[in-house]
């Protein structure tokens, strides 16, 4: 599996649709979409799911929904990403099938041996730094963090980590050094001006 280096996940804004804003980001190049959506009904989420799946099969994009298990059952996405309080990577796996994507929060390494030991296909580390999309943050990583938990499974099988949380493009090449598959942006990329730039500008340096 071939999974994209920058992980976009969306963010309400008060001007575009997550369906808007996913068509913007993925016109400027996003290949790896994550639908989040917290504090909705789930007839609300099924909908902006379905919508936000139209637009990235148009681009062929890789279309990932955060939690809401049964909904990525019921619409057949690409895969689901589970947090540390959702379903259980292995359930999911039962109840998805094996050519879903299934992504899982860690912030330690021992929830990234949690993670390996359910066999799921990337793992989100984090948080890097304060963000401002996440309630209750978790104790924050630094590089030393992502050093240290990636040199620990450095002899084992490891999915593609991501870092997250709270990322500027400047980051960007420090984290890469760690040893990280890749990077999940959110506000960095929908809170920008010039959307097409930053997407640019956030490639270039995972090329």
């Amino acid at each position: 599996m071939n999974l994209s280096k920058l992980h976009f996940i969306t963010q309400p804004l008060p001007h575009l649709s997550n369906a808007e804003l996913v068509e913007e980001v993925c016109k400027a190049g996003v290949r790896l979409v994550q639908l989040r959506i917290k504090d909705a009904s789930e007839e609300t989420i099924y909908e902006e799911a379905k919508a936000v799946q139209a637009v990235c099969k148009k681009f062929k994009a890789t279309f990932i929904l955060n939690d809401y298990v049964s909904i990525a059952q019921a619409l057949k996405v690409d895969g689901v990403h589970l947090g540390k309080n959702d379903l259980s990577p292995i359930k999911a796996r039962e109840l998805l099938g094996k050519h879903t994507i299934i992504g899982g929060t860690a912030n330690s390494i021992q929830d990234m041996q949690r993670l390996i030991d359910a066999s799921v296909d990337y793992i989100g580390l984090g948080p890097y730094k304060h963000t401002e999309t996440k309630k209750n943050l978790s104790p924050l990583l630094g590089i030393e963090g992502y050093k240290n938990s990636i040199k620990h499974f450095e002899n084992k099988a490891l999915p593609p980590v991501y870092a997250i949380g709270g990322i500027e493009t400047k980051d960007i090449s420090v984290l890469l050094q760690t040893g990280v598959y890749g990077i999940a942006l959110s506000g960095l990329i929908a809170k920008s001006k010039a959307i097409p730039t930053t997407v640019s500008e956030v490639l270039s340096q995972l090329s």
